[in-house]
């Protein structure tokens, strides 16, 4: 599956729930790093991690597919006989 395939496919409600969570991370960090106000360097480092992570998070979420049940079936045929996954 190629990664434009999987960007367009639909995202279990987990990780929905995991990409908004992303999303205030990013949205918290980046509201930090613009405000007009004099911060703690520590503080300003802080909220550059938190875009950073924010971001990562919502593209590992987005990433997720949720998997025909034929393919699932599949996989688990495969460990029971002892075949490696893939």
């Amino acid at each position: 599956m190629k990664l434009r395939e999987r960007l367009k496919k639909p995202v279990p409600v987990f990780f929905k729930k995991v990409q908004k969570a992303g999303l205030v991370l990013t949205a918290a960090g980046a509201a930090i790093l613009a405000s007009p106000v004099a911060l703690p360097v520590a503080v300003v480092t802080a909220a550059g991690y938190m875009v950073a992570v924010g971001g990562v998070i919502v593209a590992i979420a987005q990433s997720t597919t949720i998997q025909e049940p034929d393919a699932v079936q599949r996989m688990q045929e495969g460990r029971r006989h002892g075949k490696p996954r893939g």
